[in-house]
């Protein structure tokens, strides 16, 4: 019998959970013994399932390749299969909730990729370097649900990554206002160019309910626990563009800052190169070893260059200059399928397992 623990995707054949499938490939503590999807791929084994829609660069793993595909709306028997869900389902943001609920309900820890419950008041959205402690608001969950060990967590949004954990390392300069735009990748809208061509050579300067995300998500990430909720903080205050470009795969975003304590250049380069958090002290086997990379050269980071950095985990920041009407500005690149969507989640399942909070059923 494996050591290893039992993992559940649900919406396994769209391509975030395509992409939970290529990165628990040969994981040291994870193995992915069933897939659920809707009723129409039910039945079917995964490639069959799947057809000609697999979007990675890498192949279809074979471990995979024969899992009979359940149906995600019959809780009950996909939860007895597992010790534990990855949520990446296809469905409205009501249905999301119930769905992710009744695993949690069922004993089963439901790690999600899903934005329903990012504000729900004791369910923890955390990016494990920055805000793990988060996680204690499980036990108030539980109470809630009448749970033991099923539980929802939830990593928020892609398009943050690019610009909140840099915004974390340089707190102590008390960052108050920024304005961030974001240029998104298609492949956060779950497509290819072969799907989407009318991207090819072209810029679409609205994506929906993207900008609320950017704007509000990091606060709730900077909060605090209190009476078995998290509340948000109120700074900075953060104004946001978000902007669809013909990229395939990273979330670049250009950011200006102003802050109440003055940093030096050498002081806030100085705090991202040396920025980590308990997924690098606790060596988890996703995490990055450098989280945050700072690039001097004019022209970078680059999506074509950088993206993949860390297997796409790191986050890579350039251009650090200082600006005629904010103090500073940077640019920062974030892969956002790995490190924005299932990376991300399967970084918060290897902190909640070193922490307890996920284990064998």
């Amino acid at each position: 019998m494996s050591e290893k623990l039992r993992v559940g995707i649900l919406g396994g054949t769209g391509m975030v959970g395509q992409r939970f499938i290529s990165l628990l490939e040969n994981h040291p503590w994870f193995e992915v013994v069933t897939i659920a999807a809707s009723e129409r791929s039910a039945g079917k084994t995964y490639e069959e399932a799947v057809g000609g829609r697999w979007k990675m660069t890498t192949p279809m793993p074979e471990a995979v390749k024969n899992i009979v595909v359940m149906n995600v709306a019959e809780v009950e028997k996909v939860a007895a299969t597992v010790d534990f869900v990855f949520s990446a389902v296809d469905m409205s943001k009501d249905e999301i909730k119930a769905i992710e609920e009744a695993y949690a309900k069922t004993e089963t820890p439901v790690v999600s990729n899903n934005s329903a419950h990012r504000w729900t008041p004791d369910v923890p959205m955390v990016v494990p370097e920055i805000n793990p402690e988060h996680f204690e608001v499980i036990e108030s969950q539980k109470k809630r649900l009448g749970t033991t060990r099923g539980f929802i967590a939830v990593k928020p949004n892609c398009s943050i990554q690019s610009y909140a954990p840099v915004l974390t390392a340089w707190k102590e300069f008390e960052p108050y206002e920024v304005v961030a735009t974001t240029y998104q990748a298609i492949s956060g809208a779950g497509k290819t160019f072969k799907d989407w061509p009318e991207m090819v050579e072209n810029i679409i300067p609205y994506i929906g309910g993207e900008e609320e995300k950017s704007e509000q998500e990091p606060l709730r990430i900077w909060g605090h626990i209190e009476d078995g909720v998290i509340v948000k903080a109120q700074e900075p205050k953060i104004t946001c563009q978000c902007i669809r470009v013909p990229v395939l795969n990273g979330h670049t975003a250009a950011v200006f800052v102003k802050f109440r304590k003055q940093p030096t250049k050498e002081q806030l380069i100085d705090r991202l190169v040396n920025f980590k958090g308990f997924p690098q002290e606790a060596e988890l086997p996703s995490a990055p070893k450098q989280f945050i990379r700072y690039m001097e050269e004019d022209n970078r980071p680059q999506v074509q260059l950088d993206v993949n950095y860390e297997n796409g985990m790191g986050i890579n920041v350039g251009r650090i200059r200082e600006d005629s009407v904010y103090d500073w500005k940077f640019v920062g690149l974030s892969h956002n399928t790995v490190r924005g969507a299932a990376g991300g989640a399967v970084l918060c399942a290897e902190t909640l397992k070193a922490k307890g909070y996920i284990t064998k059923k």
